[in-house]
C-alpha cells in the first residue's frame, strides 16, 4: 500500500504565543524519521525548543526556511508515512491523542505541553425556566413562547398601587402625572423589586423614568437622576482687567517637540535609571586644567567632562548608540557619536548636534559645547545641526534641579539627565564627609538597551566621573 503524505503544522509550544521562527532543520528531505525524534529547532519570544515528530515516515519536503517565522497551525514540514490509515479509523486516532499542532477529539489543539484552548465558540447553556400551566403550548412552539416572555412588558410585576393621602407631600420629581404619560405610555414600566421600592419610597412614578439599563430596564441610578434636580450653571468667571487668558498657537519649535515627544513616549518603551556620584575629582581637575596654558581661554565646564565620560562609556556599550529600525526590521549601531545637547531657548527647547564627538579630545568637546551653547540661544542654530543626533544629553542641573526622568529623542537609544552638583555628606573610607555630588538619570529604550546593559554604561559614566584616572585602564 502506498504512503500517505502527512503535514505537520507549528504547534503552540504551551506558552500561548502565535508564532514561532525557524531556527535549524535537524533533517532533509529523504531521511528517516521516527516519532519523537527532534527534527528542528523553534525560537519563540521567550526561548529556543526542540521540535519532535509526531510521525514516523520519510521526510517529503521542507515548507518553511531557517529564519522565517510562521505562525501557529502553518504546515511546516511533510511527512510519508509508511501506510495509509483505513478511512473509518480517523476517528479512532483522533480519540486515542491528537498530534501535535492538531485538534483532538474534544476540540483542543495538542501543544507539546498538554492542550490549548478548544477551537470554534462557545455557546451558552440555554437559560432554565419555571414550569408551564395546563394546556400550554407544544414543545415545537416553547422556543417562540419563551422568546415572547423574555420581550412582554405584561409579564413583569406591576408595581403596587400608592395609596394617595390628602396629608402626603408632593413627589420630589414634581407633581404626579396623569398614568398615559411619559415614555413607557400604557405599558408596565421594567424594573426589579428593589428599585419598585425605592421608587415608591421618593414617590416617583416609574412610568415617567427611562430605563438606561439593557432593556430599558430602569436602574437605581434612573431613579435617583429623575429625583435631581439639575445643576445649576455655574456663575462666569470674570477676570480683573489685564489679567484675561491668553491663547498662542502652537507652532515651530513647540510643535515641533511636542510632535517628537509624544512620539518617543508612545512608541519606545522606556526605562530610567538613577546613579549619584560624587564629583570632587572631577571638579579638582577641572580646577588644575583651568590654570594651564591650554585650557586658559576655554570655558571648561563640568557638562564637558560628562560629555566625554559619555564617549568613552559609548564603546564599552555600543548599543546605547544605536537605533531602532522598525521598516527595515534592523538595529543600526552607529559607527560614529552624534551627540546632541538639549538647549533651553526663548524659541523652546532645542538639541544642536557636535558631530563626531567620539573623535574629540576634553578642549574639543569644550569648545563645540561653547560654540553650540551661544549659536542656541541667538536662534541661529541651523536645521542641519538640529537632526541626525545618536545621544542626548540635558543638563537640568542649572536650573537647581536634582534629577528627572528625560524623554528619549526619537531615532535615539538613551538620553542621560545630569542634575545639580552641590556639596552633600557622603561616606569617605568609613567616614561622614562633605562631598561634592551629583545625580545622573538615563533612559534607554528597552528595545535596545537591556537593563544590564544600560546598568553597566550608567556606572561607566559614574566611575568616570568619579575619578577621571580610570580613563587610562580602559
Amino acid at each position: 500500500m502506498s504512503g500517505v503524505r502527512r503535514e505537520f503544522r507549528m504547534p503552540d509550544v504551551g506558552e500561548g504565543l502565535t508564532e514561532a521562527e525557524i531556527v535549524t532543520w535537524r533533517v532533509a528531505p529523504g531521511d528517516t524519521v521516527t516519532v519523537n525524534q527532534i527534527i528542528a529547532e523553534i525560537e519563540t519570544a521567550k526561548a529556543v525548543v526542540e521540535l519532535p515528530s509526531p510521525y514516523a515516515g520519510t521526510v517529503g519536503e521542507l515548507l518553511a526556511e531557517p529564519g522565517v517565522t510562521v505562525e501557529v497551525g502553518n504546515p511546516i514540514i511533510v511527512i510519508e508515512t509508511a501506510e495509509a490509515a483505513p478511512a473509518d479509523a480517523a476517528p479512532a486516532a483522533g480519540e486515542g491523542g491528537a498530534k501535535i499542532g492538531e485538534a483532538g477529539a474534544g476540540g483542543r489543539i495538542a501543544t507539546l505541553v498538554g492542550y490549548g484552548p478548544r477551537q470554534g465558540t462557545v455557546s451558552r447553556r440555554p437559560r432554565r425556566t419555571g414550569g408551564e400551566p395546563a394546556g400550554a403550548q407544544p414543545a415545537g412552539a416553547q422556543p417562540a413562547a419563551l422568546a415572547d416572555a423574555a420581550v412582554a412588558p405584561a409579564e413583569v410585576e406591576p408595581p403596587a398601587p400608592v395609596e394617595p393621602s390628602p396629608a402626603a407631600p408632593e413627589s420630589v420629581g414634581g407633581p404626579a402625572p396623569t398614568p398615559t404619560t411619559g415614555p413607557w405610555g400604557d405599558l408596565v414600566p421594567l424594573a426589579k423589586p428593589p428599585v419598585r421600592k425605592m421608587a415608591r419610597d421618593l414617590g416617583v412614578d416609574l412610568r415617567q423614568v427611562a430605563g438606561t439599563g439593557a432593556g430599558g430596564v430602569i436602574t437605581r441610578e434612573d431613579v435617583q437622576s429623575f429625583t435631581t434636580p439639575p445643576p445649576l450653571a455655574p456663575p462666569p468667571v470674570v477676570s480683573a482687567p489685564g489679567r484675561d487668558d491668553r491663547r498662542e498657537a502652537i507652532r515651530g519649535v513647540r510643535k515641533a517637540t511636542a510632535a517628537a515627544m509624544v512620539s518617543s513616549a508612545f512608541t519606545a518603551p522606556h526605562v530610567t535609571e538613577f546613579l549619584s556620584v560624587d564629583v570632587t575629582a572631577t571638579l579638582a581637575l577641572r580646577d588644575r586644567l583651568r590654570g594651564g596654558r591650554e585650557f586658559r581661554d576655554v570655558r571648561l565646564t563640568p557638562l564637558a567632562f560628562v560629555a566625554k565620560a559619555v564617549c568613552l562609556a559609548a564603546k564599552r556599550t555600543p548599543s546605547v548608540n544605536a537605533t531602532w529600525d522598525a521598516d527595515a526590521g534592523e538595529i543600526v549601531y552607529h559607527g560614529a557619536m552624534h551627540l546632541g545637547i538639549a538647549a533651553a531657548t526663548p524659541r523652546g527647547l532645542v538639541v544642536p548636534k557636535i558631530r563626531d564627538a567620539d573623535l574629540l579630545d576634553l578642549r574639543g568637546l569644550a569648545d563645540g559645547l561653547a560654540e553650540l551653547t551661544a549659536t542656541a540661544r541667538s536662534g541661529k542654530t541651523p536645521p542641519s545641526d538640529l537632526v541626525g543626533g545618536t545621544f542626548t544629553i540635558t543638563n537640568v542641573g542649572v536650573f537647581g534641579v536634582d534629577t528627572g526622568t528625560p524623554i528619549i529623542n526619537p531615532g535615539e537609544a538613551a538620553i542621560l539627565a545630569v542634575g545639580a552638583i552641590k556639596p552633600m555628606p557622603w561616606v569617605v573610607d568609613g567616614e561622614l564627609a562633605v562631598r561634592t555630588v551629583c545625580q545622573l538619570s538615563l533612559s534607554f529604550d528597552h528595545r535596545l538597551v537591556d537593563g544590564e546593559q544600560g546598568s553597566r554604561f550608567l556606572a561607566d559614566v559614574g566611575a568616570l566621573l568619579e575619578d577621571p584616572g580610570v580613563a587610562l585602564t580602559w
